[in-house]
This record gives C-alpha cells, structure tokens and sequence, in this order.
C-alpha cells in the first residue's frame, strides 16, 4: 500500500535514524525503552554511522531533559535534582568515525541497590566539531541527543483515557485522546482503532508516536491510514472502538469523538 503524502510526512517525523545538521552522522537507536533492577547493570550499544567522505570527530556527554509544552525535548547538562546520571558511564568522552565508516559506543548504568521503583531518563549526547555556515557569524555545532528511558524495579506506566477530542495533524482535522499517566514511568501508544464518522466512512487509526510522562496528561491524535491520493476528510463525531497497548498496558477503547 503506498501512503498518501500528508501520512507519510507523519512517519518522517516518527522515530528514525537521527541526523544532525552541522556534521554528517546517522545514529542508531534514536531511544532506548528498557527495564533494570536495582542493584544491576545495564548495558547496550549505540551504533554511528559516517556519512561524509571525511573523518568526523564527536564530543560525547550525558544530558538531563524535559520535555516543553509542544512535546519537544529541552536537553540540559546542569545536573537536574533526583538525576540518575550520576549512575552512567561511556565508552568515551570523544570519538572519531572514519570516512563513510561507522563506530559502535558502548554505555553503562550501574543501578543502585537502593534505587526506588520508577524511571531513570536520560540523554547520551553526540556533538561534532564547529563548522562555517553560510549567513552564520559564528561556526555551527551539530548535536544529537539519543534519549534513554530505563523503568526500574517496578516502575511502570499506568494509562487511563481522560477524554476525548478533535485536533489538528498535518492541516488535517483528526480525533485525538486525552491519555492520563498515573504510573511512575512514561508510556508510548500502539495500535490501531476502527472508527466510523458522521457519514457512515470507515476509518483505520493509529496514535501518533508520543511519550506519556508519569503525572501528566497527554493529547495523543489518532491519524487515518489512507492509500497515495486519497483524500482525508473525517466528519465529526466519530465513533472509536479498539485497543491501544504499552507493554502490560491496555486501553479498550469504545466513544464518540467531536468538537
């Protein structure tokens, strides 16, 4: 099936291979969503890819994050109170990936015994050498940041729907749930619902890929898959039936969504 262009452009923005402007590298996984217990180690591997047919040297840090009111991550290296990087380590703090080469990282988090159940979040930086940009006073540094989510103990998201509602995608109108967390770990949706609007059409619905922090409350639109060319235009309200998950989460969900 090929995606019609508004759709598509949803998917550009979803996770992917992270690229920064500034310095030519591609870095895999964008984010980690993993458990450790306290106590125990975690350990995994970021993989970065060169794509210049020069050698890239990177600067390599931990950084504390939120996430502002547009859902876009702010990244800070001022040590945030109750932060858990005290509890990493990194292969190195610089590096150099070889023309059109790649380089695998390899990080750590040694978990306290004593760590309380909840979430440690945090972000492994990537940051290449200043470079001259047209129009630009002073040379531009390129940035990454690979976001890290690790639940402990029993840390978990607990979801629940707090209502419902109509929000604009791409210049489209879709249906959109308000997604409460009262867990003390973040969630991510997943899945498809049916739906069926005021005129009897037939939608297929997928939540947009957005963490739900704990304590929050968190719009979640739902998109309509559509064929190359078809044209999107849900009439209001409409009828949503399905199930969302996240992890041992589910989210069964049965109403009508309008303005």
């Amino acid at each position: 099936m090929r995606l019609s262009a508004w759709l598509l452009a949803l998917f550009l923005l979803a996770p992917a291979p992270a690229l920064a402007q500034g310095f030519s590298a591609q870095i895999m996984p964008p984010r980690f969503e993993e458990r450790a217990q306290p106590g125990g180690v975690f350990r995994d591997v970021i993989e970065v890819s060169n794509i210049s047919p020069v050698a890239s040297r990177m600067k390599v840090s931990t950084a504390d994050w939120v996430l502002d009111e547009k859902g876009t991550a702010q990244f800070s290296s001022a040590l945030a109170p109750g932060s858990c990087r005290p509890w990493t380590a990194l292969e190195a703090t610089e590096i150099e990936v070889p023309p059109n080469g790649r380089r695998r990282f390899r990080f750590e988090v040694r978990v306290p015994a004593d760590a309380p159940d909840g979430q440690c979040r945090f972000a492994i930086m990537f940051e290449g050498e200043p470079t001259p940009v047209p129009g630009m006073v002073l040379p531009v540094a390129g940035r990454i940041g690979i976001i890290v989510y690790l639940d402990i103990g029993k840390g978990a998201a607990r979801l629940r729907l707090a209502g419902s509602g109509v929000t604009e995608l791409n210049g489209v109108d879709v249906p959109y749930l308000r997604v409460r967390n009262e867990g003390n770990a973040h969630g991510r949706l997943d899945g498809f619902v049916d739906g069926v609007d005021a005129e009897g059409k037939r939608w297929t619905l997928a939540p947009t890929s957005a963490p739900i922090m704990p304590g929050l409350e968190r719009e979640i639109a739902l998109y309509p898959i559509v064929n190359e060319g078809e044209p999107v235009r849900i009439s209001f309200p409409v009828q949503l039936k399905g199930r969302l998950d996240w992890r041992t989460e589910r989210l069964d969900i049965d109403l009508a969504a309008g303005r």
